[in-house]
């Protein structure tokens, strides 16, 4: 009854209010349900144009590239976080010179779908849910952990042979 008395504003609040209670009384309680347990994570199969058994470049051209990527992306991260702290700063001011620099506002060329109106107009005419498609699979490069060779097992080698 009293969610009809209610806005959609603020039953939503209302019920990100209870999600929050109960996730604090689940930390207490049973800390555990609140960790997503993924083991390894999805992977996605290989594209098409890979390079065949004998176009594979050596080793060390591939630890090089991995190495290049893992820098870049650090890099990209740290440009990231620096453009961010600077459009804190920038978004907040009214357009006009500030010393040598012009801040203004123009309208963007891009345009995107408005999926909401899409999902209106599919419920509307009886479509049901909207298609979508996945997205590319993310190139991911992270080093290998080094197990170091277990020396007792060595040793066993060496004796038995």
């Amino acid at each position: 009854m009293l969610n009809l008395l209610m806005s959609p504003a603020r039953r939503r609040t209302v019920r990100g209010l209870i999600g929050t209670v109960a996730d604090a009384v689940r930390s207490v309680v049973a800390p555990a349900t609140l960790v997503e347990h993924t083991d390894t994570p999805a992977l996605a199969a290989d594209p098409a144009g890979l390079y065949e058994a004998d176009e594979m470049p050596d080793v060390a051209t591939i630890e090089r590239a991995a190495l290049s990527l893992d820098l870049a992306n650090d890099n990209a991260r740290r440009a990231d976080r620096a453009k961010r702290a600077a459009r804190k700063v920038l978004d907040r001011l009214p357009a006009g010179t500030y010393g040598a620099w012009v801040v203004e506002r123009v309208t963007s060329s891009r345009q995107t779908a408005d999926l909401d109106a899409i999902r209106a107009t599919y419920k509307r005419l009886g479509l049901g849910p909207v298609p979508m498609k996945t997205n590319a699979p993310s190139l991911k490069v992270r080093r290998a952990e080094i197990v170091p060779a277990d020396a007792t097992a060595i040793a066993a080698e060496l004796t038995a042979a």
